[in-house]
């Protein structure tokens, strides 16, 4: 991300948050960023929980040949990212979960999903008659140039995302972490993990428009998965997950507005920073109860 050309830092901090906030495309930018932040904080807490990070990493990669045919098509590049996203949710739900093989049978499928979702993008990148200049914002993310149609579609997309996750919260917590038992109780753990995929879907697609299709994980696994090291108990575990991804989010558009660095390079490495720092901080003591 190029810096305006007069942005610099002070030592008037008070001016350089003024700053940032000068232009509405910054203003978009945080409007946008804090929105899938929140959302991929709590989504990704329990992608992460329920150790599904691969199934996630590939509803990711799926949304790059949305975006792109979407992009050949001539249409919003937002409705290829939720058009895919939401269907490759649809076909991983209705593979098997029967526990041995099944598993095994599921990770191959959705490998080839992801290899052949990779094959079809790049097939529509070469049949794009112009110079496809989206490419590098598809793959690895762009804060700019977000527009106020983009910001509606994503706060509508966060608020069915979490909003349906808050109704589903705890027997999600409960089919997670001991499923068998779950539905011995007479919890639907199957609709429920078809439903939570649902909502996986809907959330990458959101946040692939803001960290790009590779750099999903910045926001979906790395806070999550650094908030679970920290603490065991769920609810603080989750608030802290959202509160850091929202850190790195705002830390990284920052640093990317006063600096000519892109800003996935510095919301990866401060989400990676802190997840170093909550293993060196859990080696030197047991994770809070």
């Amino acid at each position: 991300m190029i810096a305006a050309a007069d942005a610099h830092l002070t030592w008037n901090l008070v001016k350089d948050v003024r700053q940032l906030f000068e232009f509405h495309f910054m203003v978009n930018a945080f409007r946008a960023g804090t929105l899938v932040a929140v959302a991929a904080g709590l989504i990704g807490w329990f992608m992460v929980l329920r150790r599904q990070s691969f199934a996630g990493h590939t509803l990711a990669l799926v949304g790059f040949p949305g975006a792109a045919g979407a992009t050949l098509l001539g249409v919003a590049a937002g409705w290829g990212f939720f058009g895919f996203c939401i269907a490759a949710a649809v076909v991983i739900a209705a593979l098997p979960r029967s526990g041995g093989r099944g598993y095994n049978e599921e990770s191959a499928v959705i490998g080839t999903v992801q290899a052949f979702a990779l094959g079809c993008g790049f097939l529509f990148v070469s049949l794009y008659a112009g110079a496809l200049n989206s490419v590098n914002s598809l793959l690895f993310g762009s804060f700019l140039g977000i527009a106020d149609g983009q910001v509606v579609v994503l706060t509508a997309a966060a608020a069915v995302a979490v909003g349906a996750l808050t109704c589903i919260a705890r027997p999600l917590l409960f089919a997670s972490v001991d499923p068998d038992v779950a539905a011995a109780r007479g919890v639907p753990v199957r609709a429920l993990s078809v439903g939570f995929l649902l909502l996986l879907g809907v959330t990458v697609a959101a946040v692939s428009q803001i960290t790009g299709t590779l750099l999903v994980f910045a926001l979906l696994v790395m806070p999550s998965a650094t908030a679970q090291v920290l603490t065991a108990r769920p609810l603080r575990s989750a608030a802290l997950a959202v509160g850091i991804a929202l850190a790195v989010t705002w830390a990284g558009l920052a640093s990317a507005y006063y600096s000519s660095y892109p800003i996935g390079f510095y919301v990866t490495t401060f989400a990676f920073a802190a997840y170093l720092a909550a293993k060196t901080l859990r080696a030197r003591r047991p994770v809070a109860a």
